[in-house]
């Protein structure tokens, strides 16, 4: 795997050509496996004896993992995403109520009203920029973070650090000290927050949690309530930054497929599932590991082994998708039969926060485009610098020319 990220399809259209699931190095010479095929992917997420938990780790339970591995992270931070059985239904349990249909359509007005205010810094940003701005700045991620940092209780003045600091924990190319650093830093901050929680308790996330750990100690520990916090911070402004980004550069490199969204023979939900396919916002995530060894699609898989989840191959693999797996189409996801895409997971550990990136991607996108109908990048996209991780897929930068606002 490239530390250095960039555009995954090409690497991932070779190694598909080969199978559905290949063996890699990651960094630090560590062996592990990536699942490429949508219906082996399909297989591993939802397998019984395929686990979460760190202590499956082979490598890392024999001491063979360096201090400051950019991935630690992944392996050993305490939440739901690194728990199994009975202690991962215990920690979803207790975000589960924040994220529910009926609670997501309620924040319905409040993304509303943030997305006409970041509308307004887009075009503002604009007029400053000589007619450019950059849209992933200005408007894409401070509306997801905006959004968790209010479920959250996190006072704004700490959004852009931890943003900051998320980049850095799921960057793949850093070395061992800054990645430390990155990640102690992410702790202290977090239990800065939780610290403010408990002393002036709110109607958000953290101050349940707290009230989960001082009133039911069993239910949560410190750590898992410090990690929980890191974990929700990370996937709950990321992903849907890197959606909405890649459903943008979509829309504009293919204005006939935003023309059928527009004459409404396309919905913006459609845009957002195809965008989640075609360009899923996170290319391979870490980490499960079979707890023996696993025979998937021919190859066998060691005890042990750190295997990533290939949402963005798996997202253009032919055999589930078709012959034009490539083609972005927004009219695809109302095909009858069309296979349905893994990016947001699939099984027990499904995304838990899939709703809520839903409804803000489609409500960014119809805003988006309906008060900046001319909207286009600025640049091409062989000249956009891509994340420096093979864990998020997007772009660094979007600087786009919005044209004139029809608000």
């Amino acid at each position: 795997m490239d530390p250095a990220g960039g555009c995954p399809h090409a690497d991932n259209a070779r190694l598909l050509a080969r199978g559905a699931v290949a063996p890699v190095v990651l960094p630090g010479e560590v062996a592990g496996v990536a699942v490429l095929g949508h219906e082996a992917l399909k297989e591993v997420l939802a397998h019984p004896e395929v686990a979460k938990g760190a202590e499956h780790f082979t490598a890392l339970r024999e001491g063979r993992i360096a201090a400051g591995w950019p991935l630690t992270t992944f392996a050993t931070v305490r939440g739901m995403t690194t728990a199994d059985g009975e202690d991962h239904r215990r920690l979803r349990s207790l975000v589960s109520k924040a994220f529910t249909a009926r609670r997501v359509e309620q924040l319905r007005p409040r993304i509303d009203e943030l997305t006409a205010g970041l509308l307004d810094d887009l075009h503002y940003a604009a007029e400053d920029g000589g007619g450019v701005a950059d849209l992933r700045r200005h408007f894409a991620l401070p509306l997801p973070m905006g959004v968790i940092g209010e479920l959250l209780g996190v006072d704004a003045e700490y959004q852009d650090l931890l943003h900051h600091l998320s980049n850095q924990v799921v960057a793949t190319d850093i070395g061992p000290e800054q990645a430390l650093a990155a990640n102690r830093e992410l702790v202290a901050v977090l239990s800065v927050v939780a610290s403010a929680r408990a002393e002036e308790p709110g109607d958000d996330l953290t101050s349940a949690l707290i009230a989960a750990r001082d009133e039911e100690g069993d239910r949560l520990s410190q750590e898992e309530l410090i990690g929980t916090l890191v974990l929700m911070i990370i996937a709950g402004h990321e992903t849907t930054l890197n959606l909405i980004t890649n459903a943008v550069r979509a829309l504009c490199g293919h204005r006939d497929q935003l023309d059928l969204v527009t004459k409404g023979e396309a919905s913006w939900a459609d845009v957002v599932e195809e965008t989640l396919r075609w360009d899923a916002p996170v290319s391979y995530f870490p980490f499960r590991y079979p707890v023996r060894d696993l025979t998937l699609d021919g190859t066998v898989i060691p005890k042990g082994t750190p295997v990533l989840a290939g949402y963005s191959a798996a997202g253009r693999d032919r055999a589930a998708h078709g012959p034009d797996a490539d083609r972005f189409d927004v009219t695809r996801p109302g095909r009858p039969g069309a296979a349905r895409h893994l990016s947001l997971g699939h099984g027990a550990h499904y995304c838990l926060g899939a709703p809520l990136a839903r409804l803000e991607s489609t409500i960014a996108l119809e805003r988006l485009f309906t008060r900046f109908p001319d909207l286009d990048l600025a640049v091409s996209e062989a000249e956009l610098s891509r994340h420096s991780s093979f864990v998020g897929n997007s772009v660094r930068a979007l600087p786009v020319r919005p044209g004139s606002s029809r608000g």
